[in-house]
């Protein structure tokens, strides 16, 4: 009799915490990692691959959700996106965040192993990518004035380089923004950032 009602209890339970547990961010955080200057061996068969060093992102994933022109036209442009903000976070919620490795070189500066922020200035005629070293916030405190939640509070003069991206119409409308990495070999390749009808890329190279 107790184990009966204690599956009961148990079932009872599960059942009022479903729907909390269905729930989900409208804005799912995402992870993009690709590995750079390792080396494959061994033969064909077993082969393995080693010495390699991590590149990632980690970011707020937006779903259009029927939304069209999600970047607007004109004088306009990036304003629904950047919601206030001086510049895009790549993303939604918390600040887009860097982690590598590898020393990186973007557009033509060396950008040492540790994490970094990543913004996007939105024009029309193209995008700009920023790496940053601004402090971030891991959860958002309204008193903060310094660090970062998503791109408030972006201050230019914590700049590490701004990139020029190349603009590139995918052959579909990308439904959630997606970053990830394009084009890599053993120590280059090109960080990727596509929503709705719209891409750009930056490319890097990678050192130890």
């Amino acid at each position: 009799m107790f184990r009966h009602k204690l599956l009961i209890a148990s079932l009872a339970l599960c059942a009022s915490a479903g729907p909390a547990l269905a729930q989900r961010q409208m804005s799912p955080s995402g992870t993009s990692a690709t590995q750079v200057l390792g080396k494959w061996s061994g033969d064909p068969d077993r082969r393995s691959y080693s010495e390699g060093k991590w590149v990632e992102i980690r970011y707020g994933r937006p779903i259009l959700r029927g939304r069209t022109e999600i970047f607007g036209k004109g004088a306009d442009y990036g304003k629904a996106v950047n919601a206030g903000a001086p510049v895009w976070r790549a993303g939604a919620n918390e600040t887009t965040r860097l982690k590598t490795d590898a020393a990186l070189v973007i557009g033509g500066k060396r950008i040492e192993p540790g994490e970094y922020s990543l913004f996007v200035e939105l024009k029309e005629s193209g995008w700009t990518l920023i790496v940053s070293s601004q402090p971030y916030q891991r959860s958002y405190n309204e008193e903060e004035k310094v660090s970062t939640w998503g791109a408030y509070n972006y201050d230019k003069k914590y700049d590490i380089v701004r990139v020029p991206m190349t603009m590139v119409t995918p052959p579909v409308s990308v439904d959630q923004l997606t970053i990830g990495f394009a084009d890599v070999t053993q120590n280059s390749g090109k960080i990727s950032i596509a929503w709705e009808k719209t891409e750009a890329v930056a490319p890097f190279t990678a050192s130890p």
